[in-house]
């Protein structure tokens, strides 16, 4: 898994989602790239960026957090950002940091985190920037970049339902959505929010807290899954009814994602 894994200093959790066995064979490589968010990035890392030929860049964040926090883009960039207007997370914060209010104890933090995932496939504005992202992965030539503040809570759920509707095996899917717990650097991008949450919510926030609020549990996307399953039955329902992936849309994802 550490292969997939580009090492850049300020952007953190960057890897390839390709690579998988899928339903109907092998997902490419070099064109399925995820990650945090790009504001802190050095000229070494926009250069290493640049060696990608990104195409599509879909961000997931919400207009708050583009403000507070803009992707710098290599120079002579003419890739297409895609995003959808609104808070994707509900609220000018970003899920991991909404998750932290009132909370102490990583119990606490780990309970609010599930209930998060729970709400999460069906945020209104988040779900207008899932439909950006499957489209484009459907229409759109060339390798992409999917984002959003962190890239493990609206990222790691976008990319199982991509991986998903492939058809990733479940222990592939949850191996590649648990990765962003020892991608990279975790303990500088732990530390890099770290502060802001205390600051915002208080100092009795336990550093366990912190660690399960910037990290990724099977228990999150679990929750996530067992609220798709329930209210449509599957992915594919899911997708079709709520993101407009229907069966000629997922034909399309195969054409473009299958090697």
């Amino acid at each position: 898994m550490s292969e997939r894994v580009r090492a850049f200093q300020g952007i953190h959790n960057f890897r390839d989602y390709g690579g998988y066995a899928g339903r109907d064979g092998q997902l490419r490589q070099g064109v399925l790239w995820r990650s945090g968010q790009h504001g802190g990035a050095t000229p070494d890392d926009l250069a290493g960026v640049a060696d990608l030929g990104i195409a599509t860049v879909i961000d997931l964040r919400g207009d708050s957090e583009r403000r507070t926090m803009p992707c710098q883009r290599h120079d002579g960039f003419d890739g297409l950002v895609l995003f959808a207007p609104g808070e994707t997370a509900g609220s000018e914060l970003a899920p991991h940091e909404e998750a932290g209010r009132g909370i102490a104890t990583a119990e606490e933090a780990r309970a609010a985190m599930t209930r998060l995932y729970q709400n999460m496939p069906y945020r209104d504005v988040l779900v207008r920037s899932l439909t950006l992202y499957f489209e484009a992965l459907a229409t759109r030539d060339g390798p992409s970049l999917l984002h959003c503040l962190a890239g493990k809570d609206r990222t790691g759920l976008a990319v199982a339902l991509l991986h998903r509707l492939l058809g990733v095996h479940e222990d592939d899917v949850m191996a590649d959505y648990l990765l962003t717990n020892t991608a990279g650097d975790p303990q500088a991008r732990i530390a890099a929010a770290s502060g802001s949450i205390r600051e915002r919510y208080g100092a009795q926030i336990t550093d366990e807290a912190i660690v399960a609020l910037m990290g990724v549990e099977a228990v999150y996307l679990d929750a996530a899954t067992r609220a798709i399953g329930e209210r449509f039955g599957s992915t594919e329902r899911y997708a079709e009814d709520v993101l407009g992936v229907d069966a000629t849309r997922r034909e399309a994802l195969r054409a473009q994602l299958i090697a």
